[in-house]
This record gives C-alpha cells, structure tokens and sequence, in this order.
C-alpha cells in the first residue's frame, strides 16, 4: 500500500473547561448589580413613592451576591483555596491583571451592598445616598469585569468582542429590572396588609412604571445583541461558525426561542400592550420570561462559545 495514500484518523475529544456553573455565577452577579441600581435610582430620586423599590433592592442585591461565589468555588475545583487570592494577593498584585482588580471589586462591592442596606433599612437617608454613589461604579464594574473577562478569551469569537462587557451589564440590568418587579408584586400582593387603597394603587402604579422601563432596557439590549451576532456573521470563520451554533445549531433553541423569542420579544409586547402592562399577573408572566431569557443568554456564551474547537 502507497502510504502517501493513507489517510490517519485522530479522535481528539472536544472539551469545554468552564461549565453551567460558572454561567450561574455571571447570571447571580448580573441580577445583584442590576437590582442595586435600581435600588439606588429609586433613592437618589427623592420621591417618598420611590423608597419601596429601594429598599427591595437593597436585599435582594447582597443576598444574589452572597449565593453567586458558590457557583464559582464549586466550579473552580478548588473551593478551600480561595482565602489564597486574599492571603497571597497583596505580595504578587499585577496592575496588568483583570484578575486583580476583579478580587478588589469581589471584595468592595459586597461590602458597600451590605452597609448600603444597613442606611437604608435605619432611615439614614444622607448615608444611604452617600453609599449609593460609592456603590454604583462599583456593581456596574463587577458586571462589567465577568463580560470583560469573557471578552479576552481571544481564541473564543463569541466571546473575544469590545461588546461583550457593555452586553453583560445591560442584559444585568434586564435582569434585575425584572426580579425587582416580581419583588414589588409580591410585596404589593402578600405584604399590603394596613393599607389604604390609595397606597396600593399607588404601589401599583410604580411597577407599571418599572414595567416600561424594562420594555425601554429590553430594546437596548436586543439592540446590543444584533450588532454582535452582525459582527460574527462577517468577522473570520471561527466566528461564522460561532453565529451557526446560535442561528440554527445545537444553540439555536437556546438562542432564538428561549432568549430572544420567550425572554425578549414576548415580554416586550407584554410590557407595552396597555391590557397586561397594566396588570399585575401579566408584568409578572413577563418579568419570569425575560430572568428565564437572561439566564439562557449566559448558558449560549458561556457554552456555546466554547462549542466551536480552537484547532
């Protein structure tokens, strides 16, 4: 036999390194960031209306953020290691490492959260607005840095792309938009007892109001996500091969139906079709629809862009 004619078959096994898990742990940092903002609209805005929303998301904020590391210690492999990145931090700091900063921000910001709650659950209103603008930069940036640090994943064209931060934080504030509204409803539906009908209205009427902010944040960030799969559609083949798996691959279920048709395009009707804006079981239909969208959003990136082999 020629052996110029041979041909040699390789099975080399495809994995994916990072797992569900760690798109959980980006899903929980992006619903504590995206309830701490508008925990902080909702205070700095002065409005006595406003304070119920800011106090919702002043613990719902800490608690994502508290359940949200577990994800990632599990996922690591090594979860009795990680008081080194404290420990040994301070000797071997690397201003030239993301991974530097995000311990700092993984540190401040929950930190922040938690004495931001303490003010506003105490009534101190000139300290909670104190730590309101401390906290902003700060839960914008830990969002931020997971996008960030899924975007210097060069050999990943899903992931290696100046929009994933911008996405991350805003499908964040998607995100935390809606469970902020399933709070409200919940609290106006179960936790009303003592008052007056005119106060109970009045509650209702600023989750309709939040309801129509996150139809306006829902279009931003379907805005967002067209530009990115555009740029994967006419960038190299890896990323071609990337827009595949999303548009009509193994992904495309998760991408097209769960993300952008149930947790997108439903609740934007929802929220803006005056019959179930204005109704409390509608917004909450919508608001499950879009957490369960978010949540699918992480799942694609994360896995799906490790579908498509380096070699």
């Amino acid at each position: 036999m020629d052996p110029s004619n041979v041909n040699l078959l390789y099975n080399s096994p495809h994995q994916i390194p990072l797992g569900i898990l760690l798109a959980q742990y980006f899903y929980l940092t992006g619903l504590s960031a995206g309830s701490f903002v508008v925990s902080v609209i909702a205070i700095l805005g002065g409005k006595t209306e406003y304070k119920p929303l800011g106090k919702i998301g002043a613990v719902v904020a800490p608690l994502c953020l508290i359940l949200a590391p577990m994800n990632l210690l599990v996922e690591m492999a090594q979860p009795l290691r990680a008081w080194h990145l404290m420990t040994y931090l301070p000797g071997y700091i690397n201003p030239k490492s993301p991974i530097t900063y995000g311990v700092m921000l993984l540190t401040a910001y929950p930190i922040s959260a938690i004495i931001y709650a303490f003010f506003v659950y105490t009534g101190n209103m000139k300290m909670s607005k104190v730590f309101a603008i401390i906290g902003i930069p700060l839960a914008i940036s830990v969002h931020g840095y997971t996008g960030f640090i899924i975007a210097l994943g060069k050999g990943r064209a899903l992931w290696n792309t100046a929009l994933m931060p911008t996405l991350f934080i805003v499908s964040a504030m998607v995100s935390g938009i809606a469970l902020m509204i399933l709070a409200a409803i919940i609290r106006n539906v179960y936790f009303s007892q003592g008052k007056t009908e005119e106060e109970i209205e009045a509650d209702r009427k600023l989750i309709y109001g939040l309801g129509k902010f996150l139809g306006a944040v829902i279009i931003f960030d379907l805005f967002l996500i067209l530009n990115a799969v555009l740029v994967l559609l006419t960038s190299s083949k890896g990323a071609w091969h990337a827009a595949e798996l999303l548009l009509w691959g193994r992904y495309s279920l998760d991408f097209l139906g769960v993300e952008i048709l149930l947790g997108s395009v439903i609740p934007l009707f929802m929220v803006f079709y005056p019959k179930t804006a204005t109704s409390l079981k509608g917004l909450t239909i919508a608001s499950i629809l879009v957490m369960v969208g978010i949540y699918a959003m992480r799942y694609s990136v994360v896995i799906g862009g490790q579908s498509v082999p380096l070699h």
